[in-house]
């Protein structure tokens, strides 16, 4: 045995990576392809941002309510079954497109139920990750880490296949693609994670009623308010998603539609991030203890967002946009396992799924409107005026850490996980960002 951990320990854990990066893989085809299909299909950037609203409505909606359901049911079951419904939506999208059925109010129902189904099986995955990393032996800022970097990878590799698909065989390929890795996702939760008692539903629950649903979802929200860091940490990254929401559904799409290289060079610049970010991700969970948490945080936030909306305003070619982008990535290939590193020393296991959930809902909360925003804004001000205004709330947003002092609480030691117990509770709880995160 050599000392080492069983295998069978290490199992789950490898399992919910697996899963997570397909799923994100996928999630970078859907990315990159939905938005082609619609400028494409309605050459229009505000009919975009208005499938980005409804896609992303949804996410905010599923998030707030979300957390208490997913105890009730079990994380592996909501895991798998959100993964069901979203390859089931995407799919419908290529599928009644080419039997000439896709009416444009059918396509902005499809992708809200995609938001609505996703979320959950997101939340999920996530909050099973300090159990079992402490099954397998390992660290909370290690496997923060590892959680990060192979979603990271997968969104480099979904995205750069993504703009291969699209350029060789048409954004519906892309999306049915899509489909496909929900369904691999679903199948390794299930097999992979059966018996885990975190991932089952809790036993101890009290029979449900709406009384006791509101004050479990109530508990979630309480906790989450009362931290001076967890609402800096939130109404930073709410800003951050919004306007990464605009850039990813409708500015880089329309920006390399008309000034780059199309669909190629979407994929190219996506995948450029995605790899700077895997990098990042990794480089943290290689060295990043031994600095300064908010330091690190403070200075790969203010250099992962704006600069790339200033860069894509005043150049029209792919060179400086892909060196910005993949440098970028670096920078915010670290800020997760910092986020998730302090949510996880933080939150008590029994709350860690209600938690969670009013976290990403306030993360997530300017998504809806950041896609919209970007659509109407290309729309009255043009591709350039749009990425400028954007580009400047970002930077506003990313200078949270220079100004407020409850950054301050960033600094807290990190205990180890236990394999045996909930993640002990630090002295208040830090906010996380889905991968949906901070890009």
């Amino acid at each position: 045995m050599g000392g080492g951990r069983p295998a069978g320990r290490r199992a789950p854990l490898a399992a919910v990576l697996a899963a997570n990066s397909i799923s994100t893989a996928g999630t970078s085809l859907t990315l990159i392809g939905v938005p082609w299909f619609v400028l494409e299909t309605t050459g229009s950037a505000g009919r975009a941002g208005v499938v980005a609203f409804c896609a992303t409505l949804p996410i905010v909606v599923a998030a707030l309510i979300g957390g208490p359901v997913i105890d009730r049911i079990g994380r592996r079951r909501v895991s798998v079954a959100s993964d069901a419904v979203c390859g089931t939506a995407v799919a419908a999208v290529p599928l009644l497109h080419q039997a000439g059925a896709l009416h444009f109010w059918i396509l902005c129902a499809l992708m809200a139920l995609n938001g609505l189904a996703h979320t959950p099986g997101n939340t999920a995955r996530y909050v099973l990750v300090p159990d079992l990393a402490g099954h397998a032996g390992t660290t909370l800022a290690r496997a923060a880490s590892l959680f990060d970097a192979v979603s990271r990878g997968a969104r480099m590799v979904g995205a750069a296949l993504a703009g291969v698909l699209i350029a060789v065989a048409g954004a519906e390929t892309v999306l049915l693609l899509d489909a496909a890795t929900f369904v691999c996702s679903a199948l390794l939760v299930a097999a992979g994670v059966r018996g885990v008692r975190a991932a089952e539903p809790r036993r101890d629950a009290a029979p449900v009623s709406p009384r006791t649903y509101r004050a479990e979802l109530r508990e979630g929200y309480a906790y989450l308010l009362g931290n001076r860091l967890l609402l800096a940490v939130v109404v930073m990254v709410m800003f951050m998603n919004g306007t990464d929401q605009g850039w990813n559904a409708v500015l880089l799409p329309v920006h390399a539609g008309s000034e780059l290289g199309g669909a190629t060079d979407l994929g190219l610049l996506t995948a450029l991030f995605g790899a700077g970010g895997l990098t990042g991700a990794l480089l943290y969970g290689a060295v990043g203890h031994r600095f300064s948490r908010r330091t690190v945080f403070t200075v790969c936030v203010l250099l992962c967002g704006a600069p790339r909306f200033l860069v894509a305003a005043l150049t029209g070619t792919t060179l400086p946009l892909a060196v910005t982008m993949a440098l970028g990535g670096v920078a915010g290939g670290m800020l997760n396992p910092i986020l998730t590193t302090v949510t996880y020393e933080r939150v008590p296991e029994e709350l860690r799924s209600r938690v969670s959930g009013a976290l990403t809902a306030g993360c997530e909360l300017a998504m809806p409107v950041g896609g919209l925003a970007a659509g109407m804004l290309v729309e009255g001000a043009g591709a350039t005026g749009a990425l400028l205004a954007m580009g400047g709330v970002y930077f506003l947003a990313t200078l949270s850490p220079l100004v407020f002092p409850a950054w301050r609480g960033m600094e807290e030691p990190e205990p180890r996980v236990s394999s045996s117990g909930p993640c002990p509770p630090g002295p208040g709880p830090a906010a996380r960002t889905r991968r949906s995160s901070v890009s």
